[in-house]
């Protein structure tokens, strides 16, 4: 061998050794051609029809993946069931942290669950980015950097202010009567009521009464609330079956009061359809995500009902479920695009907390996702929303929340 030859050999023998040294900027679950991530939903159970939010998520990353992926990966979400139940949510979990080495989990379904496994995702230093809940106890970077929920509206405390501002703008005497979830959903609601009354509180809750989401019916709830003849009924369940049950309950007894809903049961399909729809008639909400309608000429609802027509042809479009799940897909590929090709955990986690006026298609006007290291509340605005003629109709200006 010449001297240049052996010249030649000693430096790529060099470059190979210093290349071998260097830690590639990827954590658990990233490769040079994949990004492999953890989703838990209640694909059965007294949740199951909120799941079709998993089947948008699996076949958005699919149309991304047909495109090429993100900065040149493919996008696996690996979705197991959980029944919506917190025991299984903490097994399927753990699960996929320790056995399919997910490099973060996104979009677990409820309050919950989320919360049953929240210390170990956060003692793991392992992101769960978008959780689905409104609760208020997601932003709380300071205690629990790794968590973070993206709502499809302002917190439960902050929607629950919005509704009793509004209602008291139409009436400023009235009397509320309120049926809350008996967990951190339902109960973020109640304080939310009460610190809007204020000092007033007392004296304008006519009563108060909660349900565990594993109750069969919520008529006997409901018929005692409608014995008040409180002049606002507020129904605060993240159960779509409660929440139909609610409404038509309410409805056979001839209560007729101003009735808002959790904006997570703002839901045709799931929600006003069971509930019979003369009955849902009037419902009011708080929601960040425009309402779908076949003859809108949006863009982005377009768009929207183009994908779910080619790729989910047996939901209905206005599902509210579905167009979240749209969405929230959407601020995931923002995240994981944000990262380029540093994709350890940190990183990541620190994209999702540094959005800066983000603009989804789905979002109604004025409405963006903002975040920041000390500010985990991705959506803090909304809209006033009634189901009438058979659809969600927008009825207020944008409500800033604080």
């Amino acid at each position: 061998m010449t001297k240049v030859g052996r010249a030649g050999l000693a430096a790529l023998c060099l470059i190979a050794t210093s290349s071998a040294g260097v830690a590639q900027p990827y954590g658990p679950g990233v490769t040079d051609t994949e990004i492999k991530f953890g989703n838990i939903m209640p694909y059965s159970g007294p949740a199951s029809s909120l799941s079709v939010t998993g089947r948008v998520f699996a076949a958005y990353f699919d149309m991304i993946n047909e495109k090429g992926g993100v900065n040149g990966r493919k996008l696996n979400m690996v979705s197991l069931d959980d029944g919506f139940s917190p025991p299984k949510t903490v097994e399927a979990t753990r699960r996929l942290v320790e056995n399919d080495g997910v490099a973060f989990m996104f979009g677990t379904m409820g309050t919950a669950p989320s919360s049953a496994t929240a210390k170990y995702l956060n003692n793991a230093k392992v992101p769960h980015l978008f959780l689905i809940s409104s609760a208020s106890k997601w932003n709380e970077p300071a205690t629990q950097p790794w968590l973070m929920a993206l709502p499809w509206a302002p917190n439960y405390i902050e929607e629950a202010g919005i509704e009793v501002r509004y209602a008291r703008a139409k009436n400023p005497n009235a009397k509320f009567a309120i049926l809350y979830q008996n967990d951190d959903a339902g109960k973020d609601y109640l304080r939310g009521v009460k610190e809007a009354l204020g000092a007033e509180a007392d004296k304008a809750i006519a009563q108060a009464t909660s349900f565990e989401v594993a109750d069969p019916t919520v008529d006997s709830q409901v018929i005692t609330l409608a014995n008040t003849k409180a002049d606002v009924f507020l129904i605060y369940s993240v159960t779509p079956r409660a929440c139909a049950q609610a409404i038509r309950k309410a409805y056979e007894t001839g209560w007729r009061p101003m009735r808002f809903i959790a904006s997570g049961c703002a839901n045709k399909d799931t929600v006003m359809v069971p509930a019979g729809v003369e009955a849902a008639t009037g419902i009011m909400s708080v929601v960040a995500l425009k309402p779908y309608a076949s003859d809108s000429t949006d863009p982005g609802l377009i768009a929207y009902a183009d994908f779910m027509k080619a790729r989910l042809p047996n939901v209905d479009l206005g599902n509210f479920a579905a167009g979240y799940g749209y969405m929230v897909a959407q601020a995931l590929v923002v995240v994981l695009e944000q990262a380029k090709n540093n994709l350890t955990r940190e990183n990541i986690m620190a994209q999702a907390a540094n959005l800066k006026a983000v603009s989804l298609s789905m979002l109604l006007p004025g409405i963006t996702l903002n975040t920041s290291p000390t500010d985990y509340r991705p959506i803090k605005d909304g809209y006033m929303v009634e189901f009438r003629d058979n659809k969600l109709n927008v009825v207020s200006d944008l409500l800033r929340g604080p």
